[in-house]
């Protein structure tokens, strides 16, 4: 009845900024489209020898967890990723099995790590995606650089961003759900606290004890627990694959949980929302259902 489609679109070719507006981010609709990125030099270059000659030695940032989930719920708490410093080339090293670790190692740091870590590659893609700066009249907030392995998985959660995510090598698998899902998709207040490496190796969690409490989706949508959130069983995901050379336009406030093929690369940029009548009904909607839940 909301006009959500039951399957994500594709579209075969970019759209003018005006068609992409009026169509996608107006009504708040995600597509795939294709073809919009088939010139970029970075599909043909980003090959893993090619990252070791260009990037190399380089010190990055890079997400350790024990098992995978970087800021999800875990042991009733928020759990935070160990941001570990090591050179690019160790990093592959572990994501072409040449190293093994018991660990689960993902380049995922956003705050546009593309332009302020991996500087030596952003010629290889663009600095903005032309006909959505034009349709929203901006650039965009950030450019982000995803490298990781299999094992890594973004949990169910929302962004205040319009995201053009864009795959290089590899497939990411993403289950989205609408806005309108609000009222079906749990959110809880939970302490955050951090993944930390002891002296053993083990992992500890410790927690950030003066910051605020976090709320977050505990629910895991490929396998959700029924008994304790009924209320999903009336919401509706739409599941989609996104292959090397394809673009997802995942509109802001879509709830998605992200999975990806072993050693997948993708960029993807971020549009600051508008703050319009969408995200007053967003609100309007997200207060009523923790107004419901008090009763």
């Amino acid at each position: 009845e909301l006009g959500w489609p039951e399957s994500v679109p594709y579209l075969d070719r970019p759209p003018s900024p005006l068609e992409f507006y009026r169509e996608w981010v107006s009504p708040n609709k995600p597509c795939i489209i294709r073809n919009a990125i088939s010139h970029w030099p970075a599909l043909k270059k980003w090959t893993s020898a090619y990252l070791r000659e260009v990037v190399g030695p380089k010190v990055v940032s890079v997400a350790v967890t024990p098992n995978g989930y970087a800021d999800a719920v875990f042991q009733d708490r928020f759990v935070m990723p160990e941001e570990r410093q090591m050179p690019f080339m160790d990093f592959l090293d572990i994501v072409e099995k040449k190293v093994t670790s018991s660990n689960v190692f993902y380049v995922q740091k956003q705050c546009s790590n593309l332009t302020e870590e991996f500087p030596e590659l952003v010629s290889d893609v663009q600095p903005d995606i032309p006909w959505m700066t034009e349709a929203l009249g901006k650039k965009p907030d950030a450019v982000n650089f995803w490298l990781g392995e299999s094992a890594a998985v973004t949990s169910l959660h929302k962004d205040h961003y319009e995201n053009l995510y864009c795959v290089i090598s590899g497939e990411k698998y993403f289950l989205l759900h609408p806005p309108s899902d609000r009222p079906f998709i749990p959110y809880e207040l939970y302490q955050p606290a951090t993944y930390q490496v002891s002296e053993d190796g083990s992992f500890e969690i410790v927690d950030e004890k003066t910051a605020d409490k976090v709320p977050w989706i505990p629910l895991d949508p490929l396998n959700p627990n029924l008994k304790l959130y009924p209320e999903y069983a009336q919401a509706q995901p739409l599941q989609c694959t996104v292959k090397a050379g394809e673009m997802l336009y995942l509109p802001s406030l879509w709830f998605h949980h992200v999975q990806q093929s072993h050693g997948c690369i993708a960029v993807n940029y971020w549009y600051d929302m508008e703050y319009d009548l969408k995200y007053s009904y967003y609100q309007l909607l997200d207060g009523l259902t923790k107004a419901v839940k008090m009763l």
